[in-house]
């Protein structure tokens, strides 16, 4: 397993606010947030970057995005709305290399962002 902080939260040497885990995805409230619900959603297997996936990540990606709309319900953010940002890289404001999903909601998000 690779050393990356969100690899150390899933191998229980880190802690986090967790609300959601299961055999293949861990979800917690970022330490940082960014907005009033702001949730991290990764896979456990290590993966650095949406460009570093391949064909064989296709359901665990999926699974990404299924879990961020069952937290946006969970959150009581699903319908008054909610985004998903997955960002790949330095310039993009990566700074966990370790593919995750950001779901923000709770308050009214400006366009274009960044």
């Amino acid at each position: 397993m690779a050393e990356d902080l969100f690899c150390k939260i899933v191998a229980g040497e880190i802690p986090a606010d967790k609300v959601y885990e299961d055999e293949d995805v861990l979800a917690f409230r970022d330490i940082k947030p960014q907005a009033p619900v702001h949730i991290l959603i990764i896979p456990k297997r290590h993966i650095a970057m949406l460009a570093d996936a391949t064909e064989e990540d296709e359901r665990l990606l999926g699974k990404l995005l299924l879990v961020a709309s069952k937290l946006a319900k969970q959150e009581g953010i699903a319908d008054s709305g909610f985004r998903v940002v997955v960002n790949n890289g330095p310039d993009s404001g990566q700074d966990v290399f370790h593919i995750h999903v950001h779901l923000l909601g709770g308050r009214k998000m400006g366009w274009p962002p960044g």
